[in-house]
């Protein structure tokens, strides 16, 4: 069982042949994703997808380019959905971006702290973007463990070995996408190689940043079986070890996807 725990399902890459996407997914092994929500407003369309297929569950959130358009966005109104949505599995994804500048630091922070409360009210995981911003994110993220913990996700990680291993004693699972078979990402698998493989998880991102050998091409979930395969040889792990223990760390923190529904 392979899992692509970050797909972009709704975006308009996949509008005119997304049953075709699925079918390749189940084909190339792929049993689980989480559709991820990028707006408040794009919320309805991900459950709409998330509800139509199997084995695919979901977050809601707004992402940090966005946060200057969702100050309005309560932690209440996160909870209320997740309450009425039962394919939501996740919270996010959410963080602290500083490479584009898209949104003020201040306008991701407030989100972000939103998104921090639902995920503790649900004891529901949440689902972190961090760029550029390893030290904002580790001071916002510390605070919220302090006034209470809930369960995380460092999805993408491109970032910094300081934080990942500070939210790894914090009990946060750790995802790599297809960055990790870049031939230039030397950064990136040196902080990789760094993940305990009990908080490893494994994602796509797409239509974003397709692996090796899909590079310029749109990247779709069938796609994350080339990322399982770089990084089972990488680790130096059999492949069918590998997605054991991804999808053992999935079901862990995810535990809503154990069933297909």
């Amino acid at each position: 069982m392979l899992i692509d725990s970050h797909v972009n399902l709704h975006a308009a890459a996949f509008a005119l042949d997304l049953p075709e996407v699925m079918v390749r997914a189940k084909a190339a092994g792929v049993a689980r994703m989480i559709a991820i929500c990028d707006r408040w407003e794009n919320a309805p369309a991900v459950a709409a997808i998330a509800e139509a297929f199997p084995g695919v569950g979901m977050s809601v959130g707004a992402h940090p380019h966005y946060a200057k358009d969702h100050q309005a966005l309560r932690a209440e109104d996160l909870v209320a959905f997740a309450q009425n949505h039962p394919k939501v599995c996740a919270i996010g994804e959410t963080g602290l971006d500083l490479h584009y500048g898209y949104s003020p630091l201040e306008d991701q922070k407030t989100l972000l702290w939103e998104h921090i409360k639902a995920a503790r009210i649900l004891d529901m995981p949440l689902v972190i973007h961090t760029r550029e911003a390893d030290s904002e994110t580790r001071a916002l993220l510390r605070q919220g463990m302090q006034e209470g913990g809930f369960p995380m996700l460092l999805h993408c990680y491109t970032s910094g070995v300081g934080l990942m291993q500070e939210a790894l004693r914090w009990g946060a699972y750790v995802s790599l996408s297809g960055i990790v078979t870049f031939k230039n990402a030397h950064e990136v698998r040196e902080v990789g190689a760094q993940i305990p493989l009990d908080r490893l998880i494994l994602e796509t991102d797409c239509p974003y940043l397709a692996p090796i050998p899909h590079r310029g091409r749109r990247c779709e979930p069938a796609f994350v079986a080339d990322v399982y395969a770089f990084v089972a040889q990488w680790r130096g792990v059999s492949l069918d070890a590998l997605a054991e223990q991804v999808a053992a760390n999935v079901f862990r923190l995810f535990p809503m996807l154990r069933t297909p529904a």
